[in-house]
């Protein structure tokens, strides 16, 4: 049965923390619903109603170009250990970049990730349970790094050329403003 709730409570929050991996789903307002999965050290509860989601660089860059449209963001998280659950997170989010006034306050909050591309600063309007029941079990074995050794061999250069030459529109044409 599905639970809503108004914010993250502490109980929340430390399902949040103990999870290895985690979903995020954006959407235009007309194209392809993108949904990705995330790892890494890269997720922070701030309060509440705020978190923070450092993005590294990858093959698209959908989610700044859907929040650029619509602001809308959901975090999906699941146990795959232990008690079945099922975590969503649905709120509005902005992006953070590199340029911006408020990027020294909340990249400080994060490990140093090559690659590192933006954090995205979300609004949880509303977070939602289920049972998760049917979701498989699965044993954490560590962290994969070929995204670090990837980004650390083309250096501070060869990533903003990666930005310019792949990273500047969504898989739908949107704009994604990544060097602005």
């Amino acid at each position: 049965m599905s639970k809503f709730y108004t914010k993250i409570t502490s109980r929340l929050q430390k399902f949040i923390e103990a999870q290895k991996i985690f979903f995020v789903a954006t959407a235009p307002n007309s194209g392809r619903i993108n949904l990705s999965p995330k790892g890494m050290d890269s997720f922070k509860v701030m309060s509440e109603n705020r978190v923070l989601w450092l993005n590294v660089t990858g093959s698209g860059n959908e989610t700044a170009a859907h929040l650029l449209e619509n602001k809308r963001i959901t975090i999906m998280f699941c146990s795959f250990e232990k008690v079945p659950n099922i975590l969503r997170l649905y709120g509005t989010g902005k992006e953070i970049k590199p340029n911006d006034g408020d990027w020294n306050e909340v990249i400080s909050l994060f490990p140093e990730t090559p690659g590192t591309r933006q954090i995205f600063d979300i609004i949880v309007e509303s977070a939602q349970t289920s049972c998760g029941m049917s979701i498989p079990f699965f044993e954490y074995k560590g962290e994969r790094n070929d995204l670090n050794d990837w980004a650390t061999k083309q250096g501070k250069v060869g990533i903003e050329n990666y930005w310019e030459t792949r990273n500047q529109q969504s898989i739908d044409g949107l704009p994604t403003d990544i060097l602005k």
